[in-house]
């Protein structure tokens, strides 16, 4: 619900429709809808003003159910419902915001209570969307904020804002620690809830640190972007950005978002991937749960 959607249908199904560009009589939802925005976070406050938060998409969620029950009725609504998956990529932003926006929320808690107030929101989304029917649920780990190349940029200049690298890896690897006991409390207070989590900080890490294994090329460079790592500025918009030949060597596209072999790898994993690296069910099993 966060800022990307993955693509994991069978080969030969459509894109999941986007919910801010659906068209009037093509609201048939058959695939699902993405509430996606980029810069999005569990927060009201990431990045206020230029993105969609959770709550919001939420509420778009409520807006759809309301508009399925009106096309094909409560009861079918409801199997609908629950027996889709939502999937949350999500916290990221909330984890990166405080320092490049320079805001001083995180002068107010200790590391711990940030990361529960993050996780909290999102656990209220979860429990709002299980109150409406949902009832299997996929998540993911977060990637470590210094690996992309954008960081990497900020940190080679000297314009990485105080702290950021220490604490946000700090913060991440909190939140990782917490998201599984928090949804593993959940499964035994919400009847029939069903959840999946992805460790894509461990998948990532290993790409980043065995490229070849992974058929990449370039780990920590970006395909497009300028300045160091090509992290800087945003690919197609400022005037001296610099292109690759060949994306599918790149595990970064640009300065923060994976390459489309990188995605197409994750979405295969979390489709089909063992308990190393997805549990307790993957999607797969998850769906037929």
């Amino acid at each position: 619900m966060e800022k990307r959607s993955l693509n994991i249908l069978p080969e030969g199904f459509p894109m999941v429709e986007l919910f801010l560009i659906l068209l009037p009589g093509h609201q048939e939802h058959k695939y699902g809808v993405n509430f996606a925005s980029g810069g999005a976070g569990a927060l009201v406050q990431t990045f206020q003003g230029s993105a969609i938060d959770l709550n919001t998409q939420l509420n778009n969620f409520k807006n759809v159910k309301k508009h399925l029950s009106k096309k094909i009725g409560d009861t079918k609504t409801k199997a609908l419902l629950s027996k889709a998956i939502y999937l949350f990529s999500i916290g990221t932003n909330d984890y990166a915001s405080p320092f490049l926006s320079n805001s001083t929320i995180l002068h107010h808690y200790t590391n711990q209570q940030y990361v529960g107030i993050v996780i909290g929101n999102l656990t209220n989304v979860v429990k709002e969307i299980y109150k409406n029917g949902g009832r299997k649920f996929g998540f993911m780990k977060l990637l470590d904020l210094s690996f992309v190349p954008s960081s990497r940029a900020l940190e080679q200049t000297n314009r990485s804002p105080m702290g950021f690298k220490e604490q946000a890896t700090i913060l991440v690897q909190l939140h990782n620690k917490a998201l599984p006991k928090v949804f593993k409390g959940l499964k035994k207070e919400l009847r029939g809830f069903k959840y999946s989590i992805f460790d894509l900080y461990t998948s990532a890490s290993e790409r980043i640190n065995n490229p070849s294994k992974y058929g990449f090329k370039e780990t920590k460079t970006a395909c497009c972007g300028s300045g160091p790592f090509r992290g800087i500025g945003q690919c197609g918009i400022t005037k001296d950005y610099e292109l690759c030949d060949n994306p599918s060597e790149y595990l970064f596209f640009d300065g923060s978002h994976p390459t489309e072999k990188s995605n197409k790898q994750i979405a295969k994993l979390m489709w089909s991937g063992n308990p190393k690296v997805i549990s307790p069910y993957n999607l797969k099993t998850l769906l037929e749960a």
